[in-house]
């Protein structure tokens, strides 16, 4: 084989290979990123963690509301109350 041939039989072998190392890398790539997506999807244990933990917290902030409400009903009821007493006291009614 003639030292031409030799060099264009080695060139078009340096292509194939460097095409076939980035088909592979893109091949890895692919995969990494479809493991990715499959742990953030399916992170079950993760994702209920994370759920328990929102649920705990919107709890407390209901309690949190429901206390406040309690009291400020109470104040409007005494308020209400001294209101009426007033009114029905007076002159007024």
């Amino acid at each position: 084989v003639s030292r031409a041939t030799q060099g264009e039989q080695d060139n078009y072998e340096m292509h194939v290979r460097a095409a076939n190392i980035v088909r592979a890398g893109e091949s890895l790539m692919k995969l990494v990123s479809d493991l990715k997506q499959f742990l953030i999807l399916n992170d079950f244990p993760s994702v209920n963690e994370a759920i328990d933990q929102r649920t705990q917290q919107l709890r407390a902030l209901r309690e949190d509301c429901d206390r406040k409400l309690i009291a400020l009903r109470d104040e409007v009821s005494v308020d209400l109350y001294e209101l009426e007493e007033e009114y029905y006291s007076s002159r007024y009614r």
